[in-house]
């Protein structure tokens, strides 16, 4: 079991240096006590690049992607950057990917969102042939990718681990198959439970794969100021809510909006939360949002999770 934060991109770009501020966050969350943090991606910093650079900064964390949407991203220039990331960071690097979604996609790229998980299928298994291999030729129906030459990164060892943000029960399928785990969000306990550990699960053995990583994102914040804290997430998520693969995990989860599944509380009311997470299969916890008030709740969540890290381990 693992407890580690993911950043918003936003947060980051906030600042005079999103790099530098990435480092920084990165030396908090390991004298916090935390294993992992996990980078988001949006238009602006390339998340690759900051786990690359924080992993080699700070040698005690994880880092990751959480995650990449791999609309208009083409397999090789991915597999090329996460293997920079594994050998910047000497094998502490995981690629998170996402399947994206079609207003962030058709409008901004140009390209069509058809059939993402034939899609989602091809690049998994195009990536996974350059990281276990070094080459690839691959000729699918929604892309091809081919290495005229050596597509290997000197020093990316161990093989790049790929996690999907997937939720839906045909990702899920596809993830289990040939990725090794996934990166659900917004989804409570019961419904991880029933609704995405145990279909990737059966997917992964199906396939003859190790059982997945459940590397759940968890948004929430210790604070005094529910109220507040509950508003902003209201802010914050209210995109969710119309996105048809988080409308069916949100309503699966009991909830009737995103906001309803932030965790907002006193540091027990958090513990709560993580142990239930943990009880229904997941392998790491990764606090997402904890920036919704103010820097010092945000220091105050770090401070318990790397308690609650420390404990687990």
């Amino acid at each position: 079991m693992s407890i580690g934060v993911t950043l918003s991109p936003f947060t980051l770009d906030a600042t005079d240096n999103a790099v530098d501020a990435a480092v920084a966050a990165g030396k908090r969350a390991a004298a916090a006590g935390l294993s992992s943090l996990w980078f988001g991606q949006t238009f602006t910093h390339d998340s690759a690049v900051l786990s690359a650079v924080v992993g080699r900064e700070v040698p005690e964390l994880e880092v990751g992607t959480s995650a990449i949407p791999i609309s208009a991203r083409h397999p090789l220039l991915i597999a090329g950057q996460a293997q920079t990331a594994q050998a910047a960071t000497h094998g502490r690097f995981t690629l998170g990917l996402a399947l994206g979604t079609q207003a962030f996609t058709e409008p901004v790229f140009g390209v069509s969102y058809d059939r993402p998980i034939a899609r989602l299928r091809e690049i998994l298994i195009a990536l996974r042939d350059v990281f276990d291999t070094g080459t690839v030729d691959f000729h699918g129906e929604t892309l091809t990718a081919v290495a005229p030459l050596p597509a290997a990164v000197a020093g990316a060892r161990p093989a790049v681990p790929i996690l999907v943000a997937a939720m839906g029960p045909q990702a899920l399928r596809v993830t289990g198959e040939f990725a090794d785990g996934t990166l659900p969000f917004l989804v409570g306990p019961q419904a991880l439970a029933e609704h995405v550990v145990a279909p990737i699960t059966e997917a992964a053995a199906r396939a003859g794969r190790p059982a997945p990583r459940i590397a759940v994102m968890v948004p929430g914040v210790v604070t005094a100021d529910v109220d507040g804290a509950r508003a902003a997430a209201e802010r914050q998520t209210a995109f969710y809510n119309d996105i048809p693969s988080y409308r069916r995990i949100i309503e699966l989860s009991g909830a009737s909006r995103a906001a309803d599944l932030v965790v907002i509380g006193d540091e027990q009311t958090i513990a709560d939360r993580v142990a239930e997470y943990f009880e229904a299969g997941a392998t790491d916890v990764l606090f997402a949002q904890t920036d919704l008030t103010t820097p010092a709740d945000e220091q105050r969540t770090w401070q318990l999770l790397g308690e609650l890290n420390r404990a687990a381990r």
